[in-house]
């Protein structure tokens, strides 16, 4: 019977490589694994390819699958912005000199063993490894067998770099993609300190039901942008547009359009056209979709209630027509993931009013969901967006890389 506690033991034995190795020598070694990522874009493209071969062209996964010149040399760019980022490890948090003469101080040190399961995506690969790199963890990845080929090669090019700089190559191991073996990873408490799973609903929900392991959950995305009945509805439809297509198959797309019914036909006309250019199907309710008729929406369907709440991750979307903001924050605390949610308006009362009572990691008034990205704010990269409120939420990257640690230094008190 296949077992990965081998390849568990060794992740645990690294630890002590990579969190002693000095911060100069991980900020070279991520600028070295930046440029051996660009140095070798025609073996990742080759190896991508077989992923990509074995891939239904209708499959929505495919874009999350492809790396292409432009997009490794976009992982390379984000090496150097982790390398270039303070070192989050040995931070002095509180410092304290008690009355009996201890002195004793909390600091920030690494977690120890991250372990990363996902689907899909190798530049998570990429993305965790230089985040555990730089704040001295080990991370065990399990990857998808979708993607086990352009995996297998960039963890090729990350184990070199870390033997170039005498640290263990095991402080990034790639994990059989064996379904059969997730359960072992999920229990084993003794190896693995913490799981982040980064995927599907499905996904996150099995991690969740059957984790032992501590985790922190990097949700899925049902991202709303509420169209509020002060917005300039031009600028309105371009940031709809925007979050939908720029890229229909990551997290931070939208999913569901609310309008106020104030500004619906107004809207609609405009938005119409926009979204038909890509072929977008939309399904809405009655009072949307009646408007949408009207204006001839050539790939229109009615929508059923499963429509509201679904992350879409194409390029489909849901429309709704509501009377008031108080509907629109109803609609949204019932089917939102606390991801990103968006409202259009000029009304700053409206506004603050949107900011502070809708539950989610990040909000935004008259910008596109499609922000929400470590890399788009300043953090380097992540590892996922995290929908829970404990330890971290929102773009989960560097600085939640670590925990805290007291250290108390005494000259031989004992205590009465």
């Amino acid at each position: 019977m296949m077992t990965i506690q081998p390849l568990l033991e060794k992740a645990r034995q690294a630890t002590e490589s990579i969190r002693t190795l000095p911060d100069a020598q991980k900020q070279a070694l991520l600028q070295q694994l930046s440029r051996s990522l660009t140095e070798n874009i025609p073996a990742i493209i080759a190896a991508n390819k077989k992923d990509l071969d074995l891939m239904p062209d209708e499959d929505p996964k495919k874009d999350r699958l492809l790396l292409n010149a432009q997009r490794i040399r976009s992982l390379a760019a984000s090496l150097n912005d982790i390398a270039r980022l303070p070192d989050p490890v040995n931070q002095l948090l509180l410092e304290n000199h008690l009355e009996n003469g201890l002195l004793v101080q909390k600091k920030t040190v690494p977690l120890g063993v991250v372990g990363v399961i996902y689907e899909s995506r190798p530049n998570v690969t990429v993305d965790v490894a230089a985040l555990c790199i730089r704040s001295g963890n080990v991370c065990v990845l399990r990857g998808g067998s979708d993607a086990i080929h352009t995996n297998t090669c960039l963890v090729a090019l990350i184990q070199d770099a870390l033997r170039q700089f005498d640290a263990d190559e095991n402080t990034v191991q790639l994990l059989p993609p064996d379904r059969a073996l997730v359960t072992e990873m999920l229990t084993a408490v003794k190896y693995i300190d913490i799981i982040i799973p980064r995927g599907s609903q499905q996904l996150i929900d099995f991690v969740r039901a059957n984790s032992r392991v501590p985790l922190i959950e990097t949700g899925a995305g049902v991202c709303h942008t509420y169209v509020e009945r002060s917005a300039n509805l031009e600028q309105a439809a371009a940031i709809v547009t925007n979050a939908k297509v720029s890229r229909p198959s990551v997290c931070n797309a939208l999913d569901t359009v609310l309008v106020d019914t104030a500004v619906a036909a107004d809207f609609i006309a405009l938005l119409a056209p926009q979204l038909a250019a890509y072929n977008v199907d939309i399904y809405a309710e009655p009072l949307a979709y009646a408007l949408l008729e009207a204006n001839h929406y050539p790939h229109l369907h009615p929508a059923s209630a499963e429509d509201f709440g679904r992350e879409f991750l194409s390029l489909q979307c849901s429309i709704k027509v509501v009377p008031n903001t108080t509907a629109a924050l109803e609609h949204i605390q019932e089917y939102s993931s606390r991801h990103s949610e968006a409202i259009i308006s000029r009304d700053p009362i409206v506004s603050e009013q949107f900011l502070n009572t809708v539950d989610a990691a990040a909000v935004y008034v008259n910008a596109s969901t499609r922000f929400t990205d470590g890399g788009v704010f300043g953090l380097g990269a992540e590892i996922g967006i995290s929908t829970q409120k404990l330890h971290a939420r929102g773009p989960f990257a560097l600085e939640k890389l670590v925990t805290e640690k007291w250290f108390v230094y005494g000259s031989g008190q004992t205590r009465q």
